[in-house]
């Protein structure tokens, strides 16, 4: 069978929802076109991002996978497997992990405000708040999302703490904020929301405290973007509708933002027609990561470092702007490079020589660090027997 379908089936959580029962089965894919932009014929065409699978319970030793590059030519390789993400390495199936595979810091989504819209302001009507309505500066925090982040949008929030309520709502604009907050909550229909009127104060799913270091990580990026956009922010920054570590190592920013970890996101992960859609559960949880020295640790750093500092010296150019392949700052493109070459070097001892001598590698490793992560899992599940 072969048929032409939306990439999706090979991205994300279909993944294993769908490959698990064809593998079951004894089939196999026999050869595959990874993902292209198509177009009918239509007066109005309808473009959509599809990929061709051929499945077999006789696929051969030797499959065919095609690909186009950027340039837009198509290549074929034979290749003695292909697996369900359409890369030449074993049947594995990525799993989404609570917990990050490798020894990095965890991440998670930013806090959530279910507010209405009156907890989040922008730059103008935080300075009225302050400045006509005697708002402490530390309940207007900034606000970081992946709009904001992206395009360099400044806005605030109103970020209180349960035990500074009643010293908030003494000022009569706060108070008459958490009022409408109030009343949004209980509109709701879902009984959830309609909880949170208890504390119109603050943010319906809170995930950070409020004084950390941050990094945001963008939860989509353009296809268009060589790396996946990740910024260190100071503390008393508040995340919102991006992905955030908080008071993490610098080198995780290397990490983030290396070719390696841009390729297993747009591998594992599912996207958005073409563009990148980060999971943290997905695809930053089951990174492969060999074990860092504190001489790795160290490189990895400075590496993070001379990113930021190419930025700052292009300021006040947008993360929209710095990135633009046909835009990007010499200086910026090379901190990149010397960070990729940094980190590939932890893999192998030299620069890779293509993205699929990469991805076999990072399959390689994460095939590993899954079966080790299932043999403790068992020897737990083992001991808890043991010990009822």
């Amino acid at each position: 069978t072969a048929f032409v379908t939306t990439n999706s089936i090979c991205q994300g959580r279909q993944v294993e929802t769908l490959w698990s029962s064809i593998l079951s089965s004894g089939n196999e894919i026999s050869f595959a076109h990874t993902s292209f932009k198509w177009s009918n014929l239509a007066s109005h065409k309808a473009v959509v991002t599809v990929a061709i699978v051929g499945i077999s319970k006789s696929a051969g030793r030797r499959r065919k996978l095609f690909t186009v590059n950027r340039k837009g030519e198509t290549s074929v390789k034979e290749v003695e497997n292909i697996n369900p993400y359409l890369v030449p390495a074993e049947n594995i199936i990525v799993k989404a992990e609570a917990r990050p595979l490798s020894a990095i810091p965890e991440m998670s989504f930013g806090s959530m405000p279910n507010d209405g819209g009156h907890l989040l302001l922008n730059t103008n009507e935080a300075v009225r708040a302050f400045k006509d309505h005697g708002v402490a500066k530390k309940y207007l925090r900034p606000v970081m999302g992946t709009r904001e982040f992206i395009n360099g949008v400044e806005r605030r929030c109103i970020w209180v703490r349960e035990n500074e309520y009643q010293a908030a709502r003494e000022n009569v604009w706060l108070r008459s904020k958490f009022e409408c907050v109030r009343m949004s909550r209980e509109k709701s229909p879902r009984q959830a929301t309609k909880k949170l009127a208890d504390i119109p104060f603050s943010f319906g799913e809170v995930r950070q405290k409020g004084d950390e270091a941050v990094l945001v990580v963008s939860k989509t990026s353009s296809e268009g973007r060589e790396h996946i956009p990740v910024g260190l922010f100071p503390p008393g920054t508040i995340v919102t509708e991006a992905f955030a570590l908080f008071n993490a190592p610098l080198w995780s920013l290397s990490l983030i933002a290396s070719r390696l970890h841009l390729l297993w996101i747009a591998t594992i992960c599912g996207k958005m027609k073409t563009d990148f859609r980060y999971s943290n559960t997905l695809g930053w949880n089951t990174f492969p990561l060999p074990v860092l020295t504190q001489k790795n640790r160290n490189d990895l750093t400075e590496c993070a470092k001379n990113i930021l500092v190419e930025r700052e010296l292009n300021y006040p150019a947008t993360v929209a702007d710095l990135y633009d392949p046909g835009k990007m700052p010499d200086g910026l493109r090379q901190a990149h490079d010397v960070n990729d070459e940094v980190l590939e070097r932890i893999y192998i001892g030299r620069r890779f020589k293509n993205d699929t001598e990469r991805l076999e590698k990072l399959f390689d490793l994460y095939t590993k660090m899954a079966s080790r992560q299932a043999g403790n899992a068992k020897k737990l599940e083992a001991r808890q027997g043991r010990n009822p």
